[in-house]
Order: C-alpha cells, then sequence, then structure tokens
C-alpha cells in the first residue's frame, strides 16, 4: 500500500499521455508532480499509473442529476439495479480502451453486446460452483508446518491488547481512551489508523473458527463490543479511527491517503465477526455503517456528477466493492448491491473486459480488490462480462507479470509485461498482493475445476505466504518478499516488522493469511450425490458434513533425498454402517508425473495424467484408506521476460517448493550436465549430525569459529537464522573410510577429518602451507585440509583441538597468544606447551548454530557449489532465487 499524497496517484504518466489521454492540471499540482518526478528519478520513487474515467454531459449529466435529487428511493434502486448503477458505464468503457485492442469498426458492435447482456434480465445467482468447506469443520495438525504457523499466529493475535487497539477508535468518538495507542501506521496521526483493527477482526474471527480457542474469542468479542460503543456514540453510523473529514477532502479530490482502505478493513472483519463467529452485533454495525456510506456517495453524485464519485475512486478503495457483495449476500438489501457497483471501477475492469494486457504502471493492490470483487459481481448477477474479466486478469498475471513465487509487483506495481528480468529487487512481491492474487484463484477454480488455478494456489501459498512468517517468532512478519541476487528479507526497505510499532498493510493481510490456512483444502459439491474436492495435500481432518464421513489427511515431511511427496488419507463414516455414496476428487498436481502411485485399501488405483482429479466414489465404511505417492521433479522455470538476453535466467524448483541458493555472488550454475539430477543433488540425511560450530568464551563473550571472505578468523556469538550463523557452521567429514557408524560431533574425536564450511559445499578449511593463516580453497584430494580431531589441551569437558595431520603438534590457534583477535592460524608451539596456547588452541564443540532443512540440496555453481533450501526456510540469510541457467 502506497504511502504518496493522492494528488499524484490520480495522474496518469506518460505511458498514458503516449496514448492521447489529455491530463490537465492547476499549475500548483504540476509544480508538485515535477518535485515528485525529480523525487522519483533520484530516490527511486514510483508514480503510480490510475485510469480517470470521462463520460459525455449529454450521455447522463442532467439524467443523473435529476433522478439521483429525486426523493423516490425504490424508482432510483430499480433503474440503478437494472443498469447496474451506471449508465454510462458501457460507454465509458468503450471509449476509453485503448484503440489498440478496440478496432473503430468493432467498437459499436462491442456495445450493442455488452447492453444485450446487461439488459437481459434480473439478478441471476449463479449455480453450479464448488461450495467453500466451513472452517470449523476443518482442525490443522498441530505439529505440521500449517499448524505451528498458524499457531505461531495465534500467540500474536493474543499478544495484542484491545485497549491499545481501539485507542484511536475510541478518541475520535470522544469516549474515555485508556491506554496507550499501538504505533506505525495504527499511531493517531496515521491517515490509515484503524485498517489494521479490521484486519484483526477478520484475522481473530477465521483463527477462531479453526480453533475455537477461548482467550482469543473473549479477546475479539471485546474488540466488537469496544467499536460498538464507538459507533453508537457517534450516532450517525459512521465507525473509524480517524474523522468524517478525510472523506470531504476524498470527496474534494484533495490530497489523503485511502480512507476507503481502511472503511473497508473495518467492514470485511465486521463481517466476518458475524458470519464466521455469529456475533449479530456485528452485522448492525456493518449496516449500520454501509447506510452512512450509501447516503455520502449519493450525495456526491447528486450534489456533482458520478464524475467525481468515479474520481475518487483514483485513490485506494481496497474491496469496497468486494465487502458490500458480501453483505448484500447476507442482507438481501438492493442498498447494499447498488454501493458495491458504484465501488465497481470501470475504468479498470474495462480494459480486463476487451483482454488488453495494460497493467503496466497500475498499483497493484490497488486494483486486484477491485478484480475480486468484480468475481463476486458475476457470481451474484451471473453477468459474463465479469467472469471473462476475473478469468482473462488471471491469465495475464500469471503469464506476464508473475514471479516464480506465485507473487507480483516490484515496488507495489506492476511493470512492463515479461520484462521481469530488470525488476528483481528488495521491493518485489507485496505480500498484500499474494494475499489478494489467492483469493482472484480461489474464486476462479470454484468456477471451473481447473488444475491450473489449484496449482497456482498451492504455489503462492507455499512460497508467497509462509515465507512472509519469521519462524516461530509470533507478530514478525515481512513487508516485501525480496527476489534480488543475494537478497534478504532482513535487508529490504521495511526489513523484517515488529510485533506492535508497524503495522503496515502486510501486516494486516498477514495476520488474515495465517488464520485461514485451512480454507482452501477443500472444496464440495453438494447434492443426492456429494462431491469433496482435496487440492492441497495439508495434514488435518475434516468433519465432512454433507458426505457424513469423517477425512484426515496425513502428510510425510518432503526431503531431498526422497522425492516422493506421500499423503496417506483416512475416510471413517459417520454413522455405524457404510455412508451413502459420494466422490472424492484427488488432485494429482501438474508438477508430478507419470509415476505417481495410488491405492485404496492396499489395492492399486489407475491414476489419470498429472494435472487431472482421480475421482473415487463409493459408500465409505471405517477406517478406509488411499495412499498417494506423488514424485517431486526438479524443475527449472525461466523469468517471465521475452528478451533473448534473458533467457537463461531460471528459477529451480522441487515440485511446488521453490529453492534460493545461499549464494551472494555467485549466481551462474554449470549446465554441461545432461539433467538437473546432475547438476543438483540431494543433502544425504545425516549430514545434520556432522554439523559442528567451536566457540570460545572471552571477555564475557562467546566467539565462534566463522569462515568470512574464505578465510578463518573468530566472531561474536551470531543469532540463529542470518548470515553469520551460517558462516559459523561447519560439516565434518571423516577421512575414515572404514568408519560408518558417525551419528554425533563426539565421535568424531580421535579420527582425521576435513571441515567443510557449510555454505561452500565441497570447498575445505586449509592451510595453503605457505602461510600460517586458514583459508578456504577447494580441495579435490583433501591436500593440506586433514586434521584430526583430540580432546581440548586446555583438558575441559566438552572442548576439542584441531591438529594439523602432517605438522604434529601445530594447532588451530585464535591467536590470542600473539594479540590476533580476529584471524585464525595454525600455530605451532616450539615451546612447551603453555596455558595460554593451550587456551587458545581449544574450543567447545557444539552442534552447528545452522542445520540443513529436510529439503536442500548441493548445486554445481559455475566458480563454486552452493546449497539450495526452500525460500521459506530463510530468514535474515542471504539468498538468491533466480540464477543464470545456460542451455
Amino acid at each position: 500500500m502506497r504511502e504518496v499524497p493522492s494528488f499524484l496517484v490520480m495522474i496518469t504518466f506518460f505511458r498514458v499521455l503516449d496514448k492521447g489521454t489529455l491530463i490537465q492540471m492547476k499549475s500548483l499540482v504540476f509544480f508538485k508532480l515535477l518535485g515528485m518526478l525529480a523525487f522519483s528519478l533520484c530516490c527511486g520513487g514510483v508514480l503510480a499509473k490510475e485510469c480517470i474515467n470521462t463520460i459525455t454531459p449529454l450521455s447522463s449529466h442532467t439524467f443523473r442529476y435529476e433522478l439521483l435529487s429525486s426523493q423516490n428511493e425504490t424508482l432510483k434502486q430499480e433503474i440503478f439495479s437494472h443498469y447496474h448503477l451506471i449508465p454510462t458505464d458501457d460507454s465509458a468503457w468503450s471509449s476509453l480502451l485503448p484503440r489498440k485492442v478496440l478496432r473503430e469498426e468493432e467498437e459499436f458492435d462491442w456495445a450493442i453486446m455488452y447492453r444485450k447482456i446487461k439488459n437481459s434480465g434480473g439478478l441471476r445467482e449463479v449455480d453450479g460452483l464448488l461450495n467453500e468447506v466451513s472452517l470449523h469443520d476443518v482442525r490443522l495438525e498441530p505439529n505440521s508446518l500449517y499448524g505451528i504457523a498458524q499457531q505461531t499466529n495465534l500467540e500474536y493475535l493474543l499478544m495484542l491488547d484491545v485497549d491499545r487497539l481501539v485507542w484511536s477508535f475510541r478518541e475520535t468518538s470522544g469516549l474515555e481512551k485508556p491506554g496507550e495507542p499501538y504505533g506505525g501506521w495504527e499511531k493517531p496521526d496515521s491517515e490509515v489508523r484503524g485498517h489494521f483493527v479490521g484486519h484483526y477482526l477478520s484475522a481473530t474471527a477465521h483463527t477462531w473458527a479453526s480453533t475455537h480457542n477461548d482467550s482469543l474469542g473473549e479477546k475479539m468479542y471485546s474488540v466488537v463490543s469496544a467499536l460498538n460503543a464507538c459507533q453508537e456514540k457517534m450516532g450517525t453510523g459512521y465507525l473509524s479511527a480517524f474523522p468524517s473529514k478525510l472523506f470531504d477532502r476524498l470527496e474534494a479530490i484533495q490530497p489523503v491517503w485511502a480512507p476507503y482502505y481502511t472503511i473497508h478493513k473495518i467492514l470485511a472483519g465486521l463481517l466476518d465477526q458475524h458470519t464466521l463467529a455469529g456475533n449479530p452485533k456485528a452485522l448492525k454495525m456493518a449496516t449500520w455503517m454501509v447506510d452512512y456510506f450509501y447516503n455520502r456517495v449519493q450525495n456526491v453524485i447528486s450534489k456533482y456528477t458520478i464524475q467525481r464519485h468515479w474520481n475518487s475512486l483514483n485513490e485506494e478503495t481496497g474491496g469496497m466493492n468486494d465487502v458490500l457483495y458480501r453483505l448484500y449476500r447476507v442482507t438481501g438489501d438492493s442498498k447494499h448491491l447498488i454501493l458495491a457497483h458504484l465501488f465497481d471501477k470501470p475504468c479498470f475492469l474495462g480494459r480486463l473486459a476487451v483482454q488488453a494486457d495494460d497493467l503496466s504502471g497500475f498499483h497493484a493492490n490497488t486494483h486486484i480488490p477491485i478484480v475480486v470483487g468484480s468475481q463476486l459481481r458475476y457470481e451474484i448477477t451471473g453477468d459474463p462480462i465479469y467472469k471473462e474479466i476475473g478469468m482473462f486478469f488471471m491469465d495475464i498475471v500469471n503469464s506476464s507479470h508473475s514471479y516464480a513465487t506465485g507473487g507480483t509487483s516490484v515496488g507495489e506495481h506492476w511493470s512492463d509485461p515479461k520484462r521481469l528480468a530488470s525488476t528483481l529487487s528488495t521491493e518485489n512481491e507485496e505480500s498484500c498482493t499474494t494475499y489478494n492474487m489467492m483469493k482472484v484463484s480461489r474464486h476462479l477454480f470454484r468456477w471451473t475445476k481447473e488444475m491450473a488455478y489449484a496449482d497456482y494456489y498451492e504455489r503462492a501459498l507455499t512460497n508467497g505466504v509462509l515465507s512472509i512468517q519469521r519462524g516461530r517468532d509470533p507478530g514478525v512478519m515481512i513487508y516485501m518478499l525480496p527476489l534480488q541476487r543475494g537478497g534478504s528479507k532482513a535487508r529490504s526497505y521495511h526489513k523484517w516488522g515488529s510485533p506492535f510499532s508497524d503495522f503496515w498493510c502486510c501486516y494486516g493481510t498477514g495476520i488474515e493469511s495465517f488464520s485461514k490456512l485451512g480454507d482452501s483444502i477443500y472444496f464440495e459439491e453438494k447434492g443426492n450425490s456429494p462431491g469433496l474436492y482435496i487440492i492441497q495435500y495439508i495434514s488435518n481432518s475434516l468433519d465432512w458434513k454433507s458426505g457424513q464421513v469423517v477425512v484426515s489427511q496425513s502428510v510425510e515431511p518432503v526431503v531431498s533425498w526422497d522425492n516422493r511427496l506421500r499423503v496417506t488419507i483416512t475416510v471413517s463414516s459417520k454413522r455405524n454402517a457404510t455412508s451413502a455414496p459420494s466422490t472424492l476428487n484427488l488432485r494429482i498436481p501438474s508438477w508430478t508425473n507419470s509415476s505417481a502411485k495410488a491405492s485404496l485399501n492396499g489395492e492399486d488405483l489407475s491414476l489419470p495424467p498429472p494435472g487431472n482429479f482421480l475421482s473415487i466414489t463409493k459408500g465409505w465404511g471405517s477406517g478406509e484408506k488411499i495412499t498417494i505417492e506423488l514424485p517431486m521433479n526438479l524443475k527449472t522455470e525461466a523469468i517471465k521476460d521475452d528478451r533473448p538476453e534473458y533467457a537463461s535466467i531460471q528459477a529451480i524448483l522441487y515440485g511446488p517448493y521453490l529453492l534460493a541458493g545461499h549464494s551472494t555472488g555467485d549466481w551462474d550454475v554449470k549446465s554441461k550436465a545432461t539433467s538437473l539430477s546432475d547438476l543438483i543433488t540431494p543433502v544425504p540425511s545425516d549430514y545434520n549430525s556432522h554439523l559442528i560450530s567451536l566457540t570460545q568464551e572471552s571477555s564475557n563473550a562467546t566467539f565462534v569459529l566463522t569462515s568470512t571472505n574464505l578465510s578463518i578468523q573468530m566472531e561474536k556469538y551470531p543469532e540463529a537464522g542470518t548470515d553469520s550463523a551460517v558462516s559459523a557452521t561447519f560439516r565434518l567429514i571423516s577421512n575414515d573410510k572404514r568408519t560408518v557408524n558417525l551419528f554425533e560431533p563426539q565421535d568424531f574425536i580421535g579420527k582425521l577429518v576435513m571441515l567443510e564450511p557449510f555454505d561452500f559445499p565441497e570447498m575445505l578449511i586449509t592451510h595453503p602451507g605457505n602461510d600460517t593463516s586458514l583459508v578456504i580453497t577447494q580441495s579435490s584430494d583433501g591436500a593440506g585440509s586433514l586434521f584430526r580431531l583430540v580432546a581440548g589441551l586446555d583438558g575441559k569437558d566438552g572442548t576439542v583441538s584441531l591438529e594439523f595431520e602432517t605438522q604434529h603438534g601445530c594447532f588451530f590457534n585464535s591467536g590470542v597468544d600473539n594479540q590476533d583477535t580476529e584471524r585464525v592460524k595454525l600455530n605451532c608451539n616450539s615451546k612447551s606447551l603453555d596455558a595460554v596456547f593451550k587456551q587458545a588452541a581449544s574450543f567447545k564443540l557444539g552442534k552447528g548454530i545452522t542445520q540443513y532443512h529436510p529439503i536442500s540440496f548441493v548445486a554445481k555453481g559455475a566458480m563454486r557449489n552452493f546449497l539450495l533450501a526452500p525460500l521459506l526456510s530463510f530468514k535474515d540469510e542471504s539468498y538468491t532465487v533466480y540464477f543464470n541457467i545456460q542451455s
């Protein structure tokens, strides 16, 4: 969500000027634009492309003014419902669309076709769509990857204080406000204060439905009650943490930061509290709010024209159309449908309606929610234009604007189509965009049952959502997902957030994403013979009420040394007898191959090709088992860039997992091998037990042996999950070929060993012979790299020393005896082994600070090998997602 004044983001930039759009602006705004342009050029700022609807006065001005000034509400609602509220949206669309996609001879036919579709009858809710499965019926396995992520998010939701969350709401309404307000985007002078509280209502409702945690239930109920008191105190239906004068500025087209964006979050949160948590008070609050804004919007259109309202939509409005369509489904109140139509943005949706890939320059997360709302418009009205809009939008984002993570945007904006190689930076993939693109794909799958949308959802969830949470640290998430080579989540512009002082837009969507990890595992078809679509393989249990069975998934953790995703699905009838017949449709993902296997109660099943569903129809007894084995292939995927010079820039995937390299300077992969399996090899399962870190205590501080710039030195003990922790971890390699049972670092004591840096596979700590310094080199024969691991010379428990094999009496030495406290050398004591020497040559032997992720590979780089692991496993470490892989 961009942090720039609205007058800047309303102005269409030079790309649109080239298309003949005439922009007129007052001199003050013009000079402000020039100032912002100068800032953009020197400081990396971005000017957003927006679209401004234009209509002719003859088409509607007089009629609209008179109609909207009328006191006949019934007449207005009937006319506006019939015409989708905007009598001129069809002419506006056909006149604003780029001429390159709508030839003059086609313009008239298209307008007639649209009017015919639009005026063909009343509302027709679309039939035959897959239904959502209630979160109340799905329980994630607590120890699974997804269960741990859900629990981490739950802990954060419970950490937040009710009084601090609603502080600004109470201030705006004039109520007593105990406690202190939160900071960041929720601080009292932020123009989007209150937006996170709306997200909090949604996230707590989803999490409570998923867990039924009593403490969370009490907390979310308290927030709703506090907000209700604020709304009643103001007495108009208005509810926000900022005063209504921000809407006065918006309606006057004056600078303001996205007030409707925040209102959308509050409305959505209240609606979720009603639909998921059963709070009737929340629904009453939401409808009262909508009454207030219905009157505001009606007043703007009556006083001016609909042009003024459309201009105000060039500020970020979130998913106002989406939440209003959702509300209409609950209430059936035509005012809610009318207001939803008013927040559709025809100048943007119209481009998509005639299939123009014109996303370049638009602020991504301003417009994705509008598409989500248009998808609900299709579901509610049956208008096929909006079905085509959703499908085309997903197609062009996936084909031209998405990264291998499933995410989109750079600096929050869409770049030129199929030009992504030039966009890799620290500011890729705003987390909000992934959250909203998953909504788009979810709707599309429910409409079509097409595998591509399920595959997309899985990839975005696996790589774009799980990657934004910092392990088990509650309330620590990121804004952007950097894709710059050698980048790090900790070194983007915003870096990692903090639990109580940031509250960015991506914190709001983040807590929502982790609150509903179970909402797209299953979809169902109801009927006499119900069907269940299983599209995500996540350990969980489902109480499938329509099928009268309990479905449980047990998914074995994915590892690199066994390339099969193994799933066991247990189905048990909820009755004493066999259930009535129902169908389970099991997703066979596009990323697997023809070697996939499945069985039912031990009997092999015939599988369709990847990219299809395996359907099993039967009456289910007790404890019936389906097993699935899905081979996970290594594959490369070229970046979305059609310039020949970037054809070799590719990402590496293992099934749905995007692999990132522990690489900060070498981004080329050797490619003379005949297959990826020759270039990329799994890290064996026992390697973690061979990882060590060597430490020493000095001056009340702990120092650790590290590899820095291919040299060995002592540095202060680092935090786990950082580049320093990676550099302070080594793998012990035994030179004794007869020894196979080495399970712990202590098992290596007394043996000849080599030390391999964690992030430099097949390179070794070496004594070059012409110097006492230790370095890291590639050494195929181990010459100069053999050391004997012996009990520590200091005689203390748990310490070891490393003696050079060909120079007895020469040991790894931290240099304390010669006042060199950084470089580690091979030191030979010609005198008796004095206490200082013994101390400097003795290290405490511990397990590696860093560990191999179960999905870890060694990749053959052009200059050196490097490790590959899932992007989601990286915290503060440097990583590279796109490599130069020459064919």
